[in-house]
């Protein structure tokens, strides 16, 4: 006997339970709850943009070309329509039809350029098309002569219904009751009364304004839009201490001031920049200064790196004294938006041992149990003359100071502030300094100069970040760059904003040091034309490329000594990239397409080392009218000279499947007649890189 039929025998042979008292009797349950699903009657799913289901806003600046995306179905074979619901920052709501992308994907998309400044809002309305799923019944059914007159019963009404919609213009109106008549004349033949019901202009009236039933709204999610330069600008990073700066007749220097250096600016400018960075500019600490190359000891006039902070004359808040007064800076300032550019601020929060925080606060670092305060360690690494913020002892205190220190420089009239080394700081810290001074002065940019592991990297970007510093100076390969540029433009457009510096001073990558002019070329064509914001550190045009030994940093390094150029005479000479640099930036403000970040697209070639993709914009977007398409085909060896096949998706390039199109090179302008498969021969010692316009053969000529 097994053992279920054992315990329902032994169950059956138990006495009999007494009546339950009414004591006894188990309470009522609660009255059951009724489930209201998550779905809506059209289910709506995979909003985008969107950054982790709506906790943080998306990102867009104004200009911006967003592609809506969302995941739309019902139930059965019934036709759906689906419209993006738009609210911007002024409260005024616009709809847009969204159409379906790939089959069998139930994707729908639409691409808004998003122009006003601030948070827009926006649901997906997915509703039941009833005069598309009539139509497509209706094709089928009325030719076969299968269920002829109830097919064209239910037309009529649906064009009366349609009629019957006052929000429609006077002329649909009629045409539509014009049409139903038509529809519901059985003295006319079958076809004339069908067709009456699918012209091309009942087709366009019912498609503009859809006759709708069952509609259902997604969530709503946020995008923050800021202003343009949040996201789109050409940067350059000098050192104004270098600009200028004189050795004198004993071997000490004469440092350079910000009234040298505003003599640089009017040079960066005519090569098409618009942003100049400094480095900090405040007092430097004398105790543990770090000599050349980053050596411990500095002599009487090594002027020792600007990221360590502060002295007797003052910490953040202060001028170093041998760059000038603050109406010196003011006066750089202005020199600097007469020439069109905008000035970058290092914020750099450490200290040097000499810095007034340490002794007007020590609690805002961490002290050791011997009593000394602890200095930066990057093991093996140690920075003597830098000490740490610690955020944890007096939070309040701190945050309050970097926000006067910020507003301080807002106050002289800094806009964008480059900030040193974030991921080591509190994040909570920085989305509360971004977002209050956001709140006041939205006009304000912050960019991360963070290279870290990609979750710190991300998180920094959502909780306010306005730009990212990226991994782009170590993606050196093919396929390295597919898969970089695709993800900046896909998977991270909805929050991330990347700045695509070649160099900086503490970045000099093998790919440089023994790349020869083609790596300068190849890299410099790549960050201008794979992201809308792109960087230079001064002595790039001079193809600088010696490294400290066993090191990817300069030998010689400016952070730790003056480092004036002669640009002049290198440009005499024939030995400066300012003339290739300045044809990029042209190349980027005539050819909007390259300002913009989710239009990037990449081609195939048959070569491990040839490097193929593009930007289109449509003419709906540009102030031309036209669209605009460039197409980028960079050899990515700087050492050699390729051959080879590329294959084109034409359409991501606004061109017709099977048609040529003319392509003109912006380098060295010769221009070509190519169809979707092109020979290139890229030749690194020449010209490595192709930055190619792409028009239709009718538009070129």
């Amino acid at each position: 006997m097994g053992k279920s039929a054992a315990t329902k025998s032994s169950a059956a042979a138990a006495p009999e339970a007494p009546p339950a008292t009414e004591a006894q009797q188990a309470p009522e349950a609660p009255a059951p709850v009724e489930y209201d699903p998550l779905l809506p009657r059209i289910p709506i799913l995979g909003l985008s943009p969107q950054v982790d289901e709506g906790h943080w806003a998306a990102s867009a600046f104004s200009g911006e070309v967003v592609p809506f995306r969302a995941t739309a179905f019902r139930e059965g074979h019934d036709r759906i329509g689906v419209d993006l619901i738009l609210l911007d920052p002024s409260g005024v709501q616009t709809e847009h039809h969204m159409r379906p992308l790939a089959p069998g994907t139930d994707r729908w998309g639409v691409e808004v350029q998003l122009q006003e400044e601030g948070l827009w809002r926006y649901r997906v309305q997915a509703y039941a098309d009833e005069y598309a799923t009539w139509r497509h019944n209706a094709e089928v059914k009325v030719p076969a002569g299968i269920d002829v007159e109830l097919m064209l019963t239910i037309g009529r009404e649906l064009l009366e219904k349609a009629a019957a919609d006052k929000r429609r213009s006077t002329a649909e109106r009629r045409h539509l009751s014009e049409a139903a008549r038509v529809v519901a004349d059985t003295d006319r033949g079958v076809d004339e009364r069908f067709q009456a019901a699918v012209d091309d202009r009942i087709r366009r009236i019912l498609t503009e304004r859809p006759i709708v039933a069952l509609p259902s709204l997604s969530a709503t999610r946020a995008i923050l839009v800021e202003r343009t330069r949040a996201a789109v600008g050409s940067w350059y990073e000098f050192f104004p201490r270098s600009e200028g700066a004189k050795r004198l007749p004993d071997g000490s220097w004469q440092s350079g001031t910000f009234r040298t250096a505003a003599k640089r600016l009017p040079e960066v400018a005519a090569m098409g920049f618009d942003v100049v960075y400094l480095p900090p500019i405040h007092p430097i600490g004398r105790t543990f200064r770090k000599g050349p190359n980053n050596t411990l000891e500095a002599g009487p006039n090594d002027p020792g790196s600007p990221w360590a902070i502060g002295g007797p004359e003052g910490g953040h808040d202060a001028i170093h004294p041998d760059l000038g007064t603050e109406k010196d800076f003011v006066f750089f300032l202005g020199k600097a938006k007469q020439a069109g550019l905008e000035i970058a601020l290092d914020l750099a929060l450490q200290a040097s041992p000499d810095h007034p925080w340490v002794t007007t606060h020590p609690e805002w670092f961490t002290t050791l149990p011997d009593g000394t305060i602890a200095y930066a360690e990057n093991p093996p690494k140690k920075y003597q003359d830098i000490f740490p913020i610690n955020f944890d002892n007096d939070y309040d205190g701190l945050r309050a100071e970097v926000l006067r220190i910020v507003r301080y420089w807002m106050s002289l009239g800094v806009r964008i502030f480059r900030v040193d080394n974030p991921h080591t700081k509190p994040l909570h810290f920085w989305e509360w300094l971004i977002h209050t001074v956001n709140e006041t002065d939205p006009d304000v940019v912050f960019l991360a100069e963070a290279f870290t592991r990609p979750a710190l990297l991300h998180t920094l970007a959502k909780a306010g970040f306005q730009q990212s510093y990226t991994y782009f100076t170590w993606r050196n390969t093919k396929e390295e760059l597919e898969e970089f540029l695709t993800g900046l433009a896909t998977e991270t457009a909805d929050f991330l904003r990347p700045n695509l510096f070649v160099n900086t001073p503490d970045i000099l990558t093998e790919y440089l040091q023994f790349g020869g002019p083609a790596a300068f070329k190849i890299r410099a064509a790549i960050a201008a034309t794979g992201a809308p914001t792109w960087g230079v550190y001064s002595g790039y045009e001079l193809y600088e490329n010696v490294a400290r030994p066993g090191a990817e940093e300069y030998i010689d390094n400016e952070k730790y000594e003056y480092r004036p150029r002669d640009y002049a005479r290198a440009a005499a000479l024939g030995r400066s990239l300012a003339p290739y640099l300045t044809m990029l930036n042209r190349a980027r403000a005539e050819h909007p397409a390259l300002r913009q970040l989710r239009n990037l697209r990449v081609h195939r070639s048959e070569d491990e080392a040839v490097l193929v993709y593009s930007k289109y914009l449509g003419g709906e977007f540009t102030r031309s009218g036209k669209p605009d398409a460039v197409l980028v085909v960079a050899n990515v060896d700087p050492h050699s000279v390729r051959e080879t096949m590329v294959h084109l998706d034409v359409t991501a390039l606004g061109i017709e499947p099977g048609a040529q199109f003319e392509v003109r090179d912006l380098v060295t302008g010769q221009r070509w007649t190519w169809g979707a498969d092109a020979y290139v021969r890229l030749d690194a010692f020449t010209e490595p890189v192709h930055i190619l316009t792409v028009k239709p053969l009718e538009a070129a000529r």
